[in-house]
């Protein structure tokens, strides 16, 4: 008796627990099902996109059509140059009523935009239940991505911490590593540069012992270009441009010593390298005349499709060398809302089904940069994109911190900075003197606005 009551109790308990699960299981889908995708049937939005690999396999995977398709919403895409995009969407931003409901934002200005309030703070619509996109997981952004992307407005203006709000979800967003031709180095017995010396040295034997090929391709052209290149390697090498007083620290032994490479690399890269802008840089290693590429992580999508490259099945991928420190960029596209958006809940949910899990799957698919910690973690994916595990071991190293994205940033970077790097690389000063030349002038911009007293 006492056997049979003790089987009924064990009966009874496994039924408890399938009814328990099933009903968990019920109500999880009714969640789903019950999500009302057409609540905003028949409004019209219009977004503001680059003309970047990124976005251009976003649309030519069909998504905008499918987000259409699934709610009933129209979708208008201005599409631009993106230099071109900032006055445009200043323009619109700054009118009672703005023509644009979704802006993609190059992450240096998303303080000047937050700060101005042109954009809209995201966490009131993620608290809106009827807006939240089920199984959407925004844990699973990548942090990095999201934090140089999104977050302004706090203490540390662009970084987050006290007082910090999100603005922007990460669409087009990058670190870096390096892309190299696995066929050369595997031809020549070369070790793949692990370090910023290794990196010089192979970039002399490639210029100097092959013949028709040279060594790292790099932007450098007057203006962003070059001050972006000088970022992307004074990071690794400890170099600012602001010390913790906000005192300009370009002139710093760091800084000086970043120009200095930068130079070798002049000498031991493609030819005309002083006035490459992104472009030509990708353009160099594409068409198979430089032999490493140590950027913008998006450009793999690019480096791996057969009709842009003519390397694209000769590739390796690694992390960033090491100098002082592995420290990477972190930079590229986010997307926001206007805060004269005519229609921001709309926006909303369609920022994020550009952002959803199976979203990103298809624009990966279509040559896309991810921007999820799943989908770089997922064994089949990285077994497809090998540039998936470079990219795993170097968003560790990722840096938001590696440029100052204050209001200011656009009076500083192009027309000081980028010029005095420029005339650097072209020895029309000394690295020195190029970078003590512009002290003053940014001094007084610094002044101006406040951050020196």
């Amino acid at each position: 008796m006492k056997k049979f009551v003790l089987v009924l109790l064990m009966l009874l308990l496994a039924f408890a627990l399938f009814a328990s699960g099933q009903q968990a299981e019920e109500s999880e889908k009714s969640v789903i099902e019950e999500f009302d995708w057409r609540m905003f049937e028949g409004t019209n939005l219009v977004a503001c996109f680059p003309n970047h690999g990124h976005y251009n396999a976003a649309i030519d995977a069909g998504v905008i059509e499918d987000f259409e398709a699934l709610t009933g919403i129209n979708v208008e895409i201005d599409l631009l140059q993106y230099i071109k995009m900032h006055d445009k969407q200043v323009l619109e931003m700054t009118k009672p009523a703005g023509d644009y409901d979704v802006i993609s934002m190059v992450v240096m200005w998303k303080s000047e935009y937050a700060m101005a309030n042109m954009i809209q703070p995201l966490e009131p619509f993620f608290e809106k239940e009827y807006l939240q996109v089920p199984d959407y997981d925004f844990d699973d952004l990548i942090p990095a991505y999201v934090e140089v992307t999104g977050i302004a407005g706090g203490e540390n203006i662009y970084r987050n911490g006290p007082g910090a709000n999100l603005y922007g979800l990460p669409f087009g967003s990058e670190t870096s590593f390096l892309v190299y031709r696995k066929d050369l180095f595997d031809k020549y017995n070369i070790k793949v540069p692990e370090t910023y010396d290794e990196l010089v040295e192979v970039s002399r034997f490639f210029k100097e012992e092959v013949p028709g090929m040279s060594g790292l391709t790099m932007r450098g052209a007057s203006g962003h270009h070059a001050t972006h290149g000088w970022l992307l390697h004074a990071s690794p090498f400890g170099a600012r441009v602001f010390d913790e007083n906000w005192e300009p620290a370009f002139t710093s032994p760091e800084a000086i010593e970043t120009i200095e490479f930068m130079k070798k690399i002049v000498e031991y890269g493609p030819d005309g390298i002083t006035g490459y802008t992104q472009d030509e840089e990708w353009q160099a290693f594409l068409q198979g005349d430089a032999a490493m590429y140590l950027d913008a992580s998006v450009f793999a999508g690019t480096a791996r499709n057969p009709e842009k490259s003519k390397v694209y099945d000769k590739l390796g991928f690694a992390p960033h060398p090491k100098a002082k420190t592995s420290l990477s960029e972190t930079g590229g596209f986010g997307i926001a809302i206007p805060s004269n958006s005519k229609n921001p809940e709309a926006a909303f949910l369609f920022m994020q089904y550009l952002t959803m899990k199976e979203t990103e799957r298809k624009i990966i698919a279509n040559g896309g940069a991810p921007f999820r910690t799943s989908s770089v973690n997922d064994p089949e994916l990285q077994a497809k994109y090998p540039d998936f595990i470079a990219l795993k071991n170097q968003l560790v190293n990722a840096n938001p911190d590696w440029r100052p994205i204050i209001p200011e940033w656009g009076e500083i970077n192009g027309p000081y900075l980028g010029v005095a790097i420029n005339q650097a690389l072209t020895g029309e000063k000394t690295a020195l003197q190029a970078m003590q030349d512009i002290v003053a002038p940014v001094r007084a911009i610094m002044i101006r606005a406040g951050y020196i007293k």
